[in-house]
């Protein structure tokens, strides 16, 4: 063949290549179009054009400004507090904000934000192909225009309905207001963390000082916050939010905007927070929040977990997590919320008192001027199963919210478990109160926290004496993944893999467990096996009163009522004859249990009436030795102390007996008739108890390995 067809061929090859692509071109935008109109995207597209254009025209100024107050009430209607952004407060005009804020945003947030006109196609595209190969939106491509249309109009809903009426909105905004009113509207509305909205509530709140006055360092570190209020926190995750600002000055100096010296003095000058005190209720405040902010999450529709099959699926569920709770989280700043919580203030100032009192002994600060030695605290109301008080640590005055053990600590719960994990839930299979176990000492196996093994016991004597041998042995029978079962069903949320053998018998566990964790399942054993989430949260309603959400006390079965009323007949014989002997209450029946862990770190103690469940821990936040802690030492004081007010004036109530199956059948009719007429004829049998001798206090003992298992009592 002649170069010359050769070449004519090849020319025909091309020409036909073109031609094929641009009909398949032709076709794909011809089907996209398609798609856009009969597939009803073009009708809802043209609607959220519409509402854009309604929200644009029907703003102004004060829009920009305004906010509503949220009020938090306790039980008996006491104002616990107030949550307010304060814009109308801290509101500055531009010509009042510093022009280090404004360019610091503008080089980390969006560069070309004085040449767009609401939005930045070229940051859209990149979103988009971002969205198709996730199937999600995970880029922002958002101006800063767009981040003031979300602020102010929309939610923080990840969907591609919300981010075109985002873009509808910004557009509109860019013609009407100018580019300094947009700078100055999401200056004054962007949330710095903590409740702060708008640069000089943040000024105020971080520093106690006006915007005007900071440095540029300082002005660096708080613009580096909004991008993720929770990442970049200053008091929570200081080292974050100076990473954060460093990138800030560089991408400052990049642009322009600062001087090499300006930018290596910047990142060299140390911050410091000097915040404000205020009046508030401490504890109270951060469990209600974080009470109210997970109703609204689940209100939304959000399912929590605590068990994933990978760790990308963790990541992935903290990341909607964390993104869904920030919204939330900043709804109770803004859209006056009433909230009406189960918190008595009351008895919350009892607990507190009894915290306090029984440790006011142990002086030790640290360097923040913390004291070293802590205790946290939380009663449930039984008949509810809400909470009525909880203690997240000594009180201190101390500036800002401090650390709430009582939810947010997870320590070694030592042998206060046993009720959870092994013994009633052995109850529920051939075992009694008056079942013969083996309290031997084995070569695998622990030993007793006294060192004194007596063979053959009742199980009444192994839970009154705290017997490590007889926990582990029952612990191993029923397999220590069945055991764990029931404190998943109950929603302990640290539970971890690992656990799943026979040192979780003796409160051995990877991460612990937390106070109202304790209190809640303890709450499922009073309550006759019945479990209930334990939140502080009865309703939420809007500025109007309308109500918004209600919380249900959803019941769940996790243990079967007569294996419960059997394990408070054991827990009341342990305050009477065993290691908590001497905490029983004075004329209210009550049972408990203690709880030491090795080398004395954590003491627990958790007990109950018929009215009030309430666990007690103390330690140090490092851990480390306390000589003399167990559970039923300051632990058991700090309960008894409070549950003793607390049932002041209270009618004596006999805990429900349990069915002897070895001596009446269940369907023996004239039996449970005759136990139902003892129930309606229940007297006070309360006797007060004498008080335990020193020399009969069973102390632990550390033979137990590091890290593998832990003694208690």
């Amino acid at each position: 063949m002649s170069k010359k067809k050769k070449k004519k061929k090849k020319k025909y090859r091309v020409f036909w290549f073109f031609a094929k692509l641009q009909i398949f071109l032709f076709l794909l935008v011809a089907g996209a179009v398609g798609w856009y109109y009969y597939g009803g995207y073009a009708q809802k597209v043209g609607a959220l054009q519409q509402e854009a254009k309604m929200l644009v025209q029907s703003s102004s100024e004060a829009t920009f400004r305004s906010v509503q107050t949220s009020l938090v009430y306790d039980a008996n209607g006491k104002l616990i507090s107030t949550l307010k952004g304060e814009k109308d407060v801290y509101y500055l005009e531009y010509e009042d904000i510093p022009a280090y804020a404004v360019a610091a945003m503008i080089s980390i947030e969006d560069k070309k934000f004085y040449r767009h006109n609401g939005i930045d196609i070229k940051a859209i595209m990149r979103a988009a192909k971002a969205m198709i190969e996730n199937g999600e939106v995970t880029q922002g491509g958002s101006t800063i225009t767009q981040q003031l249309s979300k602020l102010i109009f929309l939610t923080q809903e990840r969907t591609w309905e919300r981010k075109i009426e985002e873009m509808f909105i910004a557009v509109g905004l860019e013609k009407v207001y100018s580019k300094d009113k947009i700078m100055e509207f999401y200056l004054n509305n962007v949330y710095f963390g903590n409740g702060y909205y708008g640069i000089q509530a943040a000024s105020k709140g971080y520093f106690s000082a006006d915007a005007k006055d900071l440095s540029l360092s300082q002005i660096a570190f708080l613009c580096a916050i909004p991008n993720n209020p929770g990442l970049y926190d200053p008091v929570t995750n200081a080292e974050n939010t100076i990473k954060r600002r460093d990138r800030i000055l560089h991408q400052m100096l990049e642009d322009g905007k600062i001087s090499q010296t300006t930018y290596e003095q910047a990142k060299a000058e140390v911050i410091t927070l000097n915040r404000p005190e205020k009046t508030k209720n401490d504890y109270v405040e951060t469990y209600t929040y974080y009470c109210a902010i997970r109703a609204l999450m689940q209100q939304q529709g959000f399912q929590f977990q605590t068990e994933f099959s990978s760790e990308e699926k963790k990541e992935k569920y903290q990341k909607e997590y964390d993104a869904l709770y920030e919204e939330c989280q900043k709804s109770l700043y803004t859209q006056g919320y009433r909230i009406y919580t189960s918190i008595d203030l009351d008895m919350q100032q009892m607990l507190q008192e009894s915290v306090d009192q029984n440790l006011a002994g142990f002086e030790e600060q640290n360097e923040e001027g913390i004291f070293t030695l802590q205790s946290s605290a939380v009663c449930i109301d039984n008949h509810t199963g809400r909470v009525k008080a909880i203690v997240g640590g000594r009180n201190q005055n101390l500036p800002g919210y401090t650390l709430n053990r009582a939810y947010q600590s997870f320590r070694q719960p030592g042998s206060s478990i046993k009720p959870l994990i092994v013994y009633t839930p052995a109850l529920e299979g051939r075992y009694t109160p008056d079942t013969i176990v083996q309290d031997v000492k084995t070569e695998e196996g622990p030993s007793n926290s006294s060192g004194y093994y007596e063979g053959d016991i009742t199980l009444r004597r192994a839970v009154e004496a705290s017997k490590n041998t007889v926990a582990w042995n029952l612990l191993e029978e029923m397999t220590p993944k069945a055991g764990l079962a029931y404190l998943k069903e109950m929603k302990f949320s640290r539970l971890d893999r690992k656990d799943e053998r026979p040192t979780s018998a003796l409160g051995g566990f990877t991460h612990g467990v937390s106070a109202v964790e304790m209190a809640s399942g303890y709450a499922a054993i009073a309550h006759d096996g019945k479990f209930r989430e334990p939140t502080c949260i009865v309703k939420i309603t809007n500025a109007k009163d309308e109500t918004i959400l209600e919380t249900e006390t959803e019941e769940v079965d996790v243990y079967k009522s007569n294996a419960t009323r059997m394990m408070t007949d054991m827990l009341v014989s342990a305050l009477q004859e065993g290691t908590g002997r001497g905490l029983a209450l004075t004329s209210m029946p009550s049972a408990g249990k203690t709880g030491t862990t090795n080398d004395n770190k954590d003491g627990w103690f958790v007990g109950y009436t018929s009215y009030y469940t309430t666990s007690v821990w103390v330690g140090y936040d490092m851990p480390k030795e306390l000589p003399g802690l167990s559970g039923a030492s300051y632990p058991g004081s700090i309960w008894r102390m409070f549950m003793e007010q607390v049932h002041q004036g209270l009618e004596p109530v006999e805990f429900l007996p349990y069915i002897d199956e070895t001596k009446a059948p269940l369907d023996d009719e004239e039996y449970l008739e005759g136990l139902q007429n003892e129930l309606e004829n229940l007297e006070d049998l309360g006797e007060p108890e004498e008080e335990i001798p020193p020399e009969n206090i069973e102390e632990p003992q550390g033979d137990i390995s590091p890290g593998q298992a832990v003694t208690l009592n």
